[in-house]
């Protein structure tokens, strides 16, 4: 098979690669995540003037004709800077859901806004007792006239507090765990009802648990089917995996080279550690997790398109693999540097923060390896 990028790829690449080097230095990312807003709106506008924001939309639906290739490479550069900002929530989640079920007047109306990088969307599905069940919801849309009423809690919304929007899914029939009756919704977040508690997360972005309280929701705000809404919401979560797994390997990338640096700088018995046998064979364990990441993030990242089956598969595949890399990439940059490895004095100290909840972040490496057994014995 072909791993060659395109020269079209290769400039975008290129172009995130550069601004990330030149905006996200360690210095600059302390200062915006201990800053009163977490983020910079310079920075988010800049990514959209370089059309990165564009990039995984068609130009159909006012972006450059990529695809999910685009959108690996974009969060595999994001990955080495710890980048913030929400990309994944607004353009990849909310980004995908427009582009997969959207009607023409609402990728006229936020589609364009989300490329243009107006407006910012964050996804609200996360429920306090859903673990990672994507039907289990108690967030509840009734008819109420022409539209609908929103009723509910959802947690862990990343990127909540610099949001103009939510995609929201909410149970519109049947039981709290069943497959059918789940829709989604837009909601704007200034709307009558809506309501959240803000804060910072572990590695350094920001999110709210957002409140719904008798939100009225019109009936123009449904994306896609009303109660079919939830392999909809399957595709775009496994899209938004695919990507969290390709910002993991920038990520490893980075904590893996800081990490033999400082071995080769670190001296013990009057000789640098990295002489040290059980070291070295450390560093290349290390290496060896990146590299078999990588491959892992491209079949997630190539199997998007295709039915629904291999798709869940090697998205699952990817995120287990990943997710167990992840992990000992982060402990072993750790371990290596000691206790200054977990400070915030220490650059490495966040990466590893990073990789922990990437672990676990669309689903753990147990839930995937529960979702792999269970395809494969459908199969």
């Amino acid at each position: 098979m072909d791993f060659n990028f395109s020269d079209e790829q290769n400039m975008v690449r290129d172009g995130i690669s550069r601004l990330v080097r030149e905006q996200y230095d360690w210095d600059t990312r302390r200062a915006v995540i201990s800053s009163e807003s977490g983020w910079r709106p310079e920075f988010w506008a800049q990514l959209a003037e370089l059309g990165m924001l564009a990039a995984p939309f068609s130009e159909e639906d006012g972006g450059f004709g990529g695809g999910a290739v685009e959108t690996m490479l974009i969060m595999e550069e994001f990955g080495k800077g710890l980048v913030v900002e929400p990309f994944i929530p607004s353009v990849v989640c909310a980004g995908g859901f427009l582009k997969h079920a959207g009607t023409a007047a609402q990728k006229e109306e936020y589609l364009s806004a989300i490329i243009a990088g107006e407006k910012v969307f964050a996804f609200a599905y996360a429920e306090p007792q859903g673990r990672y069940d994507l039907a289990n919801l108690t967030t509840t849309a009734k008819k109420d006239g022409d539209g609908f009423s929103l009723n509910g809690q959802k947690a862990v919304v990343i990127g909540a507090p610099w949001a103009s929007h939510f995609v929201v899914t909410a149970r519109t029939s049947g039981g709290q765990s069943d497959v059918g009756g789940v829709s989604v919704f837009i909601v704007a977040k200034d709307a009558e009802g809506v309501s959240l508690r803000d804060y910072a997360t572990v590695d350094g972005r920001r999110a709210s648990e957002v409140y719904f309280e008798n939100v009225a929701v019109s009936a123009d705000a449904l994306i896609g089917e009303l109660d079919n809404g939830l392999p909809l919401i399957e595709t775009v979560v496994d899209e938004a995996t695919a990507a969290v797994c390709a910002e993991a390997t920038g990520a490893m990338q980075v904590t893996h080279a800081m990490t033999l640096e400082y071995a080769k700088q670190r001296k013990q018995f009057g000789v640098p550690i990295s002489s040290f046998q059980v070291l070295q064979h450390r560093m290349v364990d290390m290496f060896m997790e990146y590299e078999q990441s990588i491959s892992m993030s491209y079949l997630a990242t190539i199997k998007l398109d295709e039915d629904e089956a291999e798709r869940k598969h090697a998205v699952s595949s990817a995120k287990v693999r990943i997710g167990q890399s992840a992990r000992f990439v982060g402990q072993s940059a750790v371990q290596t540097h000691g206790g200054m490895g977990v400070t915030d004095e220490t650059a490495v100290g966040s990466y590893f923060k990073r990789l922990s909840i990437i672990e676990s972040e669309f689903g753990s490496v147990d839930h995937h390896m529960r979702r792999h057994i269970k395809l494969t014995a459908a199969a």
